[in-house]
């Protein structure tokens, strides 16, 4: 059997200390998540943030860093994802745009919020990555290289 992980991206979106949370449905159960969701062909993954994060919440955001990037393995699936998350500022609610399927809506809550429904985390990075975040982990965009495009030599 071939070993291939999955990857992954999420978005921390913080406003006046809510947080941006997807309420999902997860093998028929209700779930909170950042906006998150896998990476495509063809797309980087700043893009692909940006547009997961459309897609399940309806919100234009602007990526400002780079929080994280995680290793995990789902125990009820075995399956391993190597999680990008990224921090972004809200720019514009779109609440004509249809959310993905299996998407409930988008949730806004604090970190004592999400804290008191730990029964209700997709995974235990939900919180991590809001910890992270709150704990000042903030690494530049252009952590993240293309390396399809070739550098340009200096000078």
């Amino acid at each position: 059997m071939r070993w291939q992980p999955h990857i992954t991206v999420a978005t921390i979106v913080e406003d006046q200390g809510r947080f941006l949370l997807v309420e999902e449905l997860s093998a028929g159960k209700a779930v909170l998540n950042q906006p998150a969701g896998h990476l495509e062909a063809n797309e980087s993954l700043l893009e692909a943030a940006v547009r997961e994060t459309l897609e399940e919440t309806g919100w234009e955001v602007e990526l400002t860093a780079v929080t994280g990037i995680y290793l995990y393995t789902a125990p009820s699936n075995g399956v391993t994802y190597q999680r990008v998350c990224f921090a972004a500022r809200p720019l514009q609610h779109r609440p004509e745009l249809p959310l993905d399927q299996g998407i409930i809506g988008p949730r806004w809550l604090t970190r004592t919020e999400l804290e008191a429904c730990p029964e209700r985390w997709r995974s235990h990075l939900v919180a991590r990555c809001i910890d992270d975040y709150l704990g000042g982990e903030r690494f530049p965009l252009s952590l993240i290289r293309d390396a399809s495009v070739p550098a340009i030599p200096s000078a």
